[in-house]
């Protein structure tokens, strides 16, 4: 069975906040800093679905789905900032992310961006990797103002493109 990549609106108000919490569940503390911005995030794409359906994706195996990701295009065509990205617990390490974040790649190229931006934390290794395994270059790390403690330093990453 193959990955697809559905519309955000093809599933239920929730199925964003429901991927996150599943894909942070590793470390359950991070839910208590990040459950309301999850929620929001969440609220937003369903409120506005000409935004969801341009700006992010679901990623799908079999009819479930295991994935989300998300950008930013408010400062097109000079660069996209990437959102939330994530696969759920029972999925990772099998390769899904990076074909995700491929997919969202091209997708943003299409919208005809210069700059693809993204920040992770220290602590989340594998994201890390799937940026750095897709083209993104190290720029910088910063403190992280929300829960350093759990999440570490930030960690930003760009793609030039033009």
């Amino acid at each position: 069975m193959d990955i697809e990549f559905k519309k955000i609106t093809d599933f239920r108000r929730g199925t964003l906040a429901n991927l996150l919490k599943d894909g942070y569940s590793f470390e359950p503390r991070f839910e208590n800093y990040w459950q309301n911005q999850w929620q929001e995030f969440d609220d937003f794409f369903y409120d506005n679905p000409q935004i969801a359906e341009q700006y992010g994706f679901i990623t799908v195996l079999g009819r479930e789905p295991i994935g989300l990701v998300s950008w930013d295009p408010r400062k097109l065509p000079e660069s996209v900032e990437m959102g939330h990205n994530c696969i759920i617990s029972k999925y990772k390490g099998n390769g899904y992310g990076k074909r995700q974040m491929r997919e969202a790649v091209n997708r943003i190229i299409a919208q005809g961006t210069k700059k693809i931006i993204v920040w992770t934390n220290e602590k989340l290794a594998a994201a890390q990797h799937t940026y750095e395994s897709v083209g993104f270059i190290f720029i910088k790390k910063s403190e992280e103002t929300i829960c350093p403690e759990l999440a570490g330093q930030r960690i930003y990453y760009e793609m030039l493109l033009k």
